[in-house]
């Protein structure tokens, strides 16, 4: 079975694409900026987006019955090298106890220059042993 879920997103029907989706065991939640009712919040502050990216993801996997506690791989794609430590502790506070294994990559740029980071979020809904 599969369950894909919308956010309502600027770029969801232009690009075609589903904010997550549910394949048997696993979610997949597609990136996730600091974007906000279609406005980029936290301009300027990398902490505080990718915390609200984050945040977006989260509330995903909770539409699919999931929590943070089943994300097994996060992603971070940011725009300058600059911005990893405070990318690093903003995915700190959220996963120091979930642990995840995770990537932080450096890139060229995102959809809108003002997005410092992106996140995607994979998570696993099996049981547990």
């Amino acid at each position: 079975m599969i369950e894909r879920i919308s956010s309502g997103g600027p770029w969801e029907d232009l690009i075609g694409y589903s904010r997550a989706v549910l394949a048997g065991d696993m979610a997949f939640v597609s990136g996730c900026t600091s974007t906000v009712d279609g406005e980029v919040v936290h301009v300027g502050d990398p902490y505080e987006q990718t915390r609200t990216a984050f945040q977006i993801a989260l509330w995903s996997l909770e539409r699919l019955g999931l929590s943070i506690r089943d994300v097994v791989r996060t992603r971070m794609y940011v725009t300058s090298a600059e911005h990893t430590d405070a990318v690093g502790r903003a995915h700190g506070s959220l996963f120091r106890d979930v642990r995840p294994a995770a990537s932080m990559l450096i890139v060229a740029g995102l959809l809108d220059s003002r997005m410092l980071v992106e996140v995607e979020v994979d998570a696993y809904r099996g049981a547990v042993a």
